[in-house]
């Protein structure tokens, strides 16, 4: 196990962008083949397509976009003192969370060929339950991500918990959407 974490480490030193992107690819794959398998209860066939499309945003945007983000928030906020990692908090909770719920159901949005319209039902219907959902999931651990785990680290730190959050967003992003109501 500590030949691969030393692997794993070389890897963050050489190509942290490419390392942190294919942790993300793992953790958005796992999280979505535990979401279909343990809860999904449409009696609906495993669905490859819907795995590829969350582990390639896992691939294309969640490990890139957290390497940039997370690297700003560092050099912006240096430290561990107990008022930085609360900046730090809320400021992934309040400005980072909607955008990043943006990019997750406009990523899944464009990949299945939906049309912009479907994209604002989404985010009207399930964006507030996101960001609230990921509030009790994500502000103690980012409490403890920020206090504790070294910056190189805490991409994959994130990755181990966001695979049981993926399967709340897996299940969120493809939960159908009610067509609004014409009055």
């Amino acid at each position: 196990m500590s030949v691969l974490w030393a692997k794993y480490n070389q890897l963050l030193d050489k190509q942290p962008i490419l390392t942190k992107a294919l942790t993300s690819l793992t953790g958005f794959t796992a999280g979505d083949i535990l979401a279909q398998k343990f809860v999904n209860d449409d009696d609906q066939p495993y669905d490859v397509m819907r795995t590829v499309r969350l582990g390639t945003f896992g691939f294309l945007i969640h490990g890139t976009t957290g390497h940039y983000f997370y690297g700003f928030l560092d050099s912006k906020m240096p430290g561990t003192k107990p008022v930085t990692v609360a900046t730090k908090v809320i400021t992934d909770q309040v400005f980072w969370n909607p955008i990043f719920g943006c990019m997750f159901f406009g990523y899944l949005n464009l990949v299945e060929g939906k049309s912009f319209a479907d994209y604002q039902n989404k985010l009207k219907a399930d964006l507030k339950t996101a960001v609230m959902g990921s509030w009790a999931v994500w502000v103690p651990a980012h409490t403890i991500n920020f206090a504790f785990v070294p910056p190189a680290q805490r991409l994959l730190y994130i990755n181990s918990i966001q695979i049981g959050y993926n399967v709340f967003l897996s299940f969120l992003g493809n939960k159908k959407v009610e067509e609004p109501k014409l009055e």
